[in-house]
């Protein structure tokens, strides 16, 4: 697996004004944790003006199903999004899921009350909390995920610490 150029791709989804928000590795990463990631994993909104600014966004990348054989038909467009919901993509630049919805935690509109505004590439985005990792994590269960856990709960806890100082 190669690395995923995040920066284009949020760039990308910046200039088409994409509604989303970055969970997974990289939001762990983005709170502290010293987690790797070789992906970008975000929830976006489900909405019809929003899809369509999502297919438009990754075209350029020509985004294809990951662990697909190549001779499955796919295009990434406002039908495939309407008529899916969760996409594990391989890009150009790189990997990247999307979800419509995330175990344990819902839709975009239910995340964003999880999210906080953090600037990356000089890009304001919305990413999902602390405490909305650890809800997401716990509530999908894989074993990378769990090992994951007390990494969070500890950046949580320096957290609350540093804002009663």
């Amino acid at each position: 697996m190669t690395e995923t150029d995040v920066e284009k791709l949020l760039k990308a989804f910046h200039r088409e004004k994409v509604e989303f928000v970055i969970i997974g590795g990289l939001a762990a990463v983005l709170h502290g944790s010293a987690y790797v990631t070789a992906d970008l994993d975000i929830c976006y909104s489900r909405k019809r003006a929003n899809l369509e600014k999502l297919a438009r966004a990754l075209a350029p990348f020509h985004p294809a199903l990951r662990a697909v054989p190549d001779q499955v038909p796919f295009q990434l467009d406002l039908s495939a999004l309407r008529n899916g919901m969760n996409f594990t993509l391989t890009t150009e630049a790189g990997d990247v899921d999307i979800l419509g919805e995330v175990t344990g935690m819902g839709t975009y509109e239910q995340l964003v009350a999880f999210s906080e505004g953090i600037e990356i590439f000089e890009i304001s985005c919305k990413v999902l909390t602390l405490e909305g990792l650890i809800k997401a994590k716990q509530a999908v269960g894989r074993a990378k995920d769990l090992k994951l856990l007390p990494e969070l709960a500890a950046l949580l806890e320096i957290r609350k610490a540093e804002k009663k100082t």
